[in-house]
Formats: C-alpha cells, sequence, structure tokens
C-alpha cells in the first residue's frame, strides 16, 4: 500500500506541476476527476486496463479514444496515455486524491472528514467549519460530513492525522478514563 501511495504521489506531483505551469488546474483537476470517476463505475473498462497481458499500444489507443470521447484537455489526455502505457489506470483514484492534496494545499484549504449523529445544517457546517479553521491557523476546511448513527451525540472531525472529538462517546470515555484513575 505504502509502494502505492508513493507511486500516487509521484505522478500527481508531476500533474499538479505541469497543470499550474499551463494554467490549466481548474480544468485539469474536473477532467481527472470525472476519468477516476468513469473508471471506478466502468468495472469493464477498468478490467481492460488492468489487463497485463493487453499490449500498452492497445491500452494507449484505448486511452486516446477515451480522451477524445471525454473532450479532455491535451494535458490530461497524454496523462491517462502515460498511464495506461504503464500500467498505472489503477492507482487512478490515489493519484486523483494526492493531486486534490496537493491542490489543497497551494490554496491553503485543509479538508475535514465530520462524523455526526444527524445530518449537519448548512449553518452548523459554517459554523464548524470556521472554527476548525481557526484551530489549525487560518485554513480554509472544506468538510464532508456523513451520518453517523453509532454516535450518541455530536461529532467527530478528521483532519489528516489529528482527530476532534467533540462527540458524546468520547465525553463518557474521558469521564470513564478519570474515574478510573482515581
Amino acid at each position: 500500500m505504502a509502494s502505492v501511495a508513493r507511486v500516487a504521489r509521484s505522478y500527481a506531483k508531476a500533474l499538479f506541476e505541469l497543470a499550474r505551469e499551463r494554467n490549466e488546474l481548474d480544468a485539469v483537476s474536473r477532467e481527472v476527476d470525472s476519468l477516476a470517476a468513469l473508471l471506478r463505475d466502468e468495472a469493464g473498462l477498468r478490467a481492460f486496463f488492468a489487463r497485463p497481458w493487453i499490449a500498452a499500444a492497445t491500452k494507449r489507443a484505448a486511452a486516446v479514444e477515451i480522451a477524445t470521447r471525454l473532450q479532455l484537455s491535451k494535458l490530461a489526455r497524454d496523462f491517462l496515455t502515460l498511464l495506461a502505457a504503464q500500467g498505472r489506470t489503477t492507482h487512478l483514484g490515489a493519484i486523483v486524491a494526492a493531486f486534490q492534496d496537493l491542490r489543497d494545499a497551494a490554496a491553503g484549504r485543509v479538508r475535514a472528514r465530520v462524523r455526526a449523529t444527524l445530518a449537519l445544517s448548512d449553518a452548523e457546517r459554517t459554523a464548524l467549519a470556521g472554527r476548525l479553521g481557526r484551530v489549525l491557523g487560518g485554513k480554509q476546511i472544506v468538510l464532508e460530513a456523513v451520518v453517523d448513527p453509532a454516535l450518541l451525540g455530536g461529532f467527530v472531525a478528521e483532519i489528516g492525522s489529528l482527530l476532534v472529538d467533540g462527540s458524546l462517546d468520547g465525553q463518557l470515555a474521558r469521564i470513564r478514563e478519570r474515574l478510573v484513575k482515581g
């Protein structure tokens, strides 16, 4: 798994630098997102690119055809063609995630995954993003909120390796720990 992450980061960094250099970050970001969604949703296409016995030239030709039909930019087309030729299309999801991390870091954004017992309203999302942003030194927070019925109440926010536990479960665990320690 670590090698996939390393490969994904190197491809993502190369794509990010080229897209930034050519002033195409937004367009390339949308295009690689759509490519990742296509490969995630189309099992037959994913299986085609994963088969090692299919010649690299055949995979490249298929990648060019896909890029043409999706009307991708030259950079996104060349990137998909490279991945197909190198047998790395199975890593596209990880590459796109690493690419988005680079984009977020360059823009001063951080992604947070928030689990709560109920769906958060827009006002709650905005308020929580603002508070988390202040805690992280003024960074812009992009929230991905999911409902977790296993929580008794409150929320748990995961921001990279940082865990902010504002849940009732967490509070009860801390009280229990204090009582055990005396």
